[in-house]
C-alpha cells in the first residue's frame, strides 16, 4: 500500500494530536536533509537497503523516517516497499533549481528547539526570548557562538533571494527609470535581475559591510554587470546615501517599529518628491501562504522581537512614513509588492 498522505481530513481529535506532534515532522525533514536522502534517491524508486547504504544509515530506522515523511507526501512508499520521489521530496535535493533544503535546515536549527517552548513567554511580554536564552542579541549570538547556524542562515537567505528575485524582476515595470537602489538588499540578487531585464538601467546595492562583501560576483569588479552597478556599504537605519529613481525594500520591514521608521524616513528624505518606493513583504493575511507566513511571524517574535504585517498594517506603516501607496500586487504565492511614491 502506498503511503503518500490521506485523502480525507481526519476528525478534530486526531488532527489536534497530529498538530501536537508537529515537531516530529519538522525533525524528520531536518534529518532527511542532513542525511542527504533526497540527493541519494534518483528518478528510479530504490529499496530502503540501497538508500541506507548510500547515506550510511541503518535500513530499519531509515524506513521509519521515510514512512513518517511519506504521510506528508515527502517521499512515497510504493507497494513493493521501495521509495520514490514526490514533488516535495525533490525540493530537498541540493541540486534542484527550486531547492528548499537550506530553508528546511534553517527553520529547524538547534536554537529553534530552545526557543519554541518559550513562545508563551514571548506572547506574554511581546519580547524576543533569545536574549534571555543566550545573553546576547540574536545575530550576535549566531555569528559569535553558532557559526554553523549562521552559515545555514546565510545559505537559506541566499537561496530564498535567488528564487524570489526572478519573480520580483518579472513583476516590476522600471521602463521609465534610469536607476534603482536595492536597500538592505543582501547579496544583490534583486538588483542583478533588474539589470538583466533593463540593459540601460543602473543599480546600487546598499547593505552592511559584512553583507556586501559577499555580493554576487556579477556586480563586483570584473563581473558582467559591474559597469552598471555600485556596491555601497552602510547601515540603512542610520542613512541611505544613495540617490535613485526607484528604491526596492524587500523583506526587511519586520524589525522593531523604530528601526522600520528610521529606514523609511531615510529613503524618503534621500529620494525626495516623486521617488518611487517598492516594498516587498510576506503578509500574515496573505493566502494561500498563511500557514507559512504566520509561522515566520512567530519565529520573528522569538528571535528578534519583530513581526510580519497584514495588508492594513503595512499600508498604515508606509502611510505614516509619508508615502502614498499606489498599488498592492502579488509577487508570487508568498510575497506582495506595495508600490508607493514620495508625494510633493
Amino acid at each position: 500500500m502506498t503511503t503518500t498522505g490521506t485523502t480525507a481530513a481526519p476528525p478534530p481529535p486526531m488532527r489536534l494530536r497530529e498538530l501536537a506532534f508537529g515537531a516530529a515532522c519538522a525533525a524528520a525533514l531536518r534529518a532527511a536533509a542532513r542525511l542527504g536522502v533526497a540527493d541519494a534517491l534518483g528518478d528510479t524508486p530504490m529499496p530502503v537497503e540501497d538508500l541506507a547504504a548510500a547515506v550510511k544509515t541503518e535500513p530499519r530506522p531509515l524506513r521509519r523516517l521515510l514512512r513518517a515523511l511519506s504521510c506528508y507526501d515527502v517521499f512515497a512508499e510504493r507497494p513493493d516497499g521501495t521509495f520514490a520521489h514526490t514533488g516535495m521530496s525533490r525540493l530537498l535535493r541540493e541540486d534542484d533549481p527550486h531547492s528548499l533544503r537550506a530553508i528546511c535546515l534553517w527553520c529547524t536549527e538547534p536554537w529553534t528547539w530552545d526557543a519554541w517552548p518559550r513562545l508563551d513567554e514571548a506572547v506574554r511580554t511581546g519580547r524576543n526570548v533569545v536574549e534571555d536564552l543566550y545573553g546576547k542579541e540574536f545575530f550576535t549570538y549566531l555569528n559569535e557562538d553558532a557559526p554553523e547556524s549562521a552559515d545555514v542562515f546565510n545559505r537559506a537567505m541566499t537561496t530564498s533571494s535567488e528564487q524570489s528575485a526572478r519573480d520580483v524582476a518579472a513583476l516590476l515595470d522600471l521602463s521609465g527609470a534610469a536607476s534603482v537602489a536595492d536597500i538592505a538588499g543582501g547579496q544583490g540578487h534583486v538588483v542583478a535581475c533588474l539589470l538583466d531585464k533593463y540593459p540601460a538601467l543602473r543599480g546600487t546595492l546598499l547593505d552592511l559591510p559584512r553583507v556586501v562583501e559577499n555580493a554576487v560576483p556579477r556586480l563586483r569588479p570584473g563581473g558582467d554587470l559591474a559597469d552598471r552597478a555600485a556596491i555601497v556599504p552602510g547601515d540603512v537605519r542610520a542613512a541611505v546615501p544613495v540617490k535613485a529613481d526607484v528604491y526596492v525594500i524587500k523583506n526587511i520591514l519586520e524589525w522593531d517599529d523604530d528601526s522600520t521608521a528610521r529606514l523609511l524616513a531615510n529613503v524618503t528624505a534621500t529620494g525626495g518628491p516623486g521617488t518611487r518606493v517598492v516594498v516587498i513583504e510576506n503578509l500574515v493575511d496573505d493566502t494561500p501562504s498563511m500557514r507559512f507566513s504566520t509561522a515566520m511571524d512567530l519565529m520573528l517574535l522569538l528571535n528578534v522581537g519583530g513581526a510580519k504585517h497584514t495588508t492594513a498594517s503595512m499600508t498604515a506603516r508606509l502611510t505614516e512614513a509619508g508615502l502614498v501607496v499606489d498599488d498592492v500586487s502579488p509577487v508570487n504565492a508568498y510575497l506582495h509588492a506595495f508600490d508607493c511614491h514620495v508625494p510633493a
